[in-house]
């Protein structure tokens, strides 16, 4: 029989884990579904890590794992991907604002010959209008810099195994998850789904912290960015030909330019486009030097196989 495992990256999500897995049990067991529910607490500062333990105790399915420090939910997915075994793995949040029972159509379509299935939003729940709109606005840039729709884009999604091989066998240390279960092809399907109320706790996703996701996922799948830096010099070198061009008239017209105000902006448009130029290449030479040092994506301290759990 086929198994299924399904990857729940967990950050402070205490309240939630003990109904997460239960109600992923039931569902599961009424399907009949053999399964895996892998947890990773992501350095989580609350009892996440206890909850996590106290399922294990009760559903053997249960497969726990600690990290030494906040990794960020990129490295947890990873982890949990890594540490999967089933047939097919799903990738869903802890909070069940992804609902479970889109996981058995996820299944079928499987069954059916799919190799991924991925989660398409049919609307983003309750959140504020600021919210909702900057979220629209980074999804927007990372959809046109990655050439991946984006904006209603999840993490929610079920691969087959060699999807999941296929995408661990990448060696960069920076992953985009989104972008590279799309990347790495396969025979692919969508499933709509609305997203749930949450029943406790509070979203980890502000509005600075969408902002940073944003450009650093960017940055980590495309070199897009890059571009900018010769769109800037080229409108530099555009606009100080027009303002040439309007010196040399004003010269041999006989009238005569002061020129302040026009060097002043020719200085701060260059030196602003000089500045922003440097910022983003600089960011692409910090990744390159995380890349080069190897350190890995994630360091896991304990692990828990139903009631066995072993430090690493």
């Amino acid at each position: 029989m086929s198994r299924l495992s399904i990857v729940l990256p967990a950050y402070n999500e205490e309240l939630m884990v003990g109904k997460t897995c239960k109600v992923l049990k039931e569902e599961l067991e009424k399907a009949g579904i053999a399964y895996e529910l892998v947890l990773v607490d992501d350095g989580s500062k609350d009892h996440t890590w206890e909850e996590i333990k106290k399922a294990g105790f009760k559903d053997a399915n249960v497969v726990g794992i600690h990290f030494s420090r906040n990794f960020g939910k990129e490295a947890a997915i990873c982890a949990g991907l890594a540490q999967a075994e089933g047939d097919v793995v799903a990738v869903m949040d802890c909070d069940l604002q992804h609902p479970p029972e889109t996981l058995l159509q996820m299944y079928a379509l499987w069954q059916k010959g799919y190799e991924v299935i991925e989660g398409v939003k049919l609307s983003r729940g309750k959140e504020s209008v600021l919210h909702k709109e900057c979220a629209g606005f980074f999804y927007g840039i990372m959809s046109k810099a990655t050439g991946i729709d984006m904006k209603n884009a999840s993490d929610f999604k079920m691969m087959d195994r060699k999807v999941v091989d296929s995408i661990l066998s990448m060696p960069e240390r920076n992953m985009f998850f989104r972008a590279e279960s799309a990347w790495v092809g396969y025979k692919t399907t969508t499933v709509g789904f609305y997203v749930q109320e949450r029943e406790a706790g509070e979203s980890k996703w502000s509005t600075w912290s969408l902002i940073k996701y944003a450009f650093t996922n960017i940055v980590a799948f495309t070199t897009v960015p890059l571009q900018f830096v010769t769109i800037a010099g080229a409108a530099c070198f555009l606009c100080s030909l027009v303002l040439l061009i309007y010196s040399l008239v004003q010269f041999f017209g006989g009238r005569a330019v002061e020129g302040y105000t026009t060097t002043l902006i020719v200085l701060l448009m260059i030196g602003s486009a000089v500045m922003l130029s440097l910022g983003i290449i600089g960011y692409y030479i910090a990744k390159i030097y995380e890349e080069v040092k190897k350190r890995p994506r994630y360091i896991v301290s304990k692990i828990l196989r139903g009631t066995g759990e072993q430090q690493q």
